[in-house]
């Protein structure tokens, strides 16, 4: 038996996210197809395990996995053969050995995440499913005050998904930084994890201090509230990125 660690970039744009679930086709699902071919006759496919569950449409560039499998192969023949088998959305960047007891959600320690915003008045049409299109001016500097309160550790309720059951949601944010682009602007936020959704309701509510709508001393506000109702809106999953996980 050996343990085998996955690192994975996929356009997440055709899936229900990570995770396998009944109303559609997962990443998760899509990997372990494509990885039965490869186990020994009579053996069933056990479950891939991942740093993080990523939503319908949400996209990595380097999401890790997690495998404990029977199988001769090497990884550079793993490699091969997963991505000869999956489609061309999905790729397997790399394949490692590490010891028994590695467990990719388990032992990660950080994730990093990009989220992009076009403020232009149209998208390119390649460009579609990966931005949110924001075409009113923001204020980049009024959206950096604000993200400047959620660095360090605090309890990011207000900023968790409604109906989600995690009961503690204290988590740390090491760096938030937000930079202009052509024809867009670049949020990148690198923390010790993430509660579902966080992400995208705290780029939602930087958004509305960027429009105008709030003031960027009312995320200290939304903090101390610890109720989602008192954050801004949800950004739409297709302009956020996993960049990375840290072990």
């Amino acid at each position: 038996m050996r343990t085998l660690k996955f690192t994975l970039a996929y356009d997440g744009t055709n899936y229900v996210g990570w995770q396998r679930q009944i109303n559609g086709v997962s990443i998760q699902q899509v990997l372990e197809e494509a990885f039965v071919p490869l186990l020994k006759p009579g053996m069933s496919m056990p479950a891939i395990a991942s740093a993080g569950r990523t939503d319908a449409g949400v996209h990595a560039l380097g999401q890790v996995a997690s495998l404990r499998v029977e199988l001769d192969l090497a990884p550079d023949a793993i490699w091969r053969a997963l991505n000869v088998r999956l489609p061309t959305d999905i790729r397997v960047v790399e394949v490692t050995d590490m010891p028994p007891g590695f467990h990719a959600r388990f032992d990660a320690r950080g994730k990093s995440y990009r989220y992009r915003l076009a403020t232009g008045p149209i998208v390119p049409p390649f460009e579609r499913w990966f931005v949110w299109h924001v075409p009113q001016r923001c204020d980049v500097d009024a959206m950096r005050r604000g993200a400047a309160v959620l660095v360090g550790r605090h309890d990011f309720a207000s900023f968790q998904a409604r109906g989600s059951t995690t009961i503690d949601t204290a988590r740390t944010i090491r760096t938030l930084t937000i930079d202009t682009c052509d024809g867009g602007i670049v949020i990148e936020v690198e923390g010790d994890g993430f509660l579902r959704h966080m992400v995208r309701t705290i780029v939602g509510s930087l958004v509305d201090i960027g429009s105008g709508t709030h003031p960027p001393g009312w995320m200290c506000e939304v903090l101390r509230a610890r109720d989602r109702h008192a954050a801004g809106q949800t950004a739409p999953a297709g302009g956020l990125t996993l960049v990375s996980v840290s072990y």
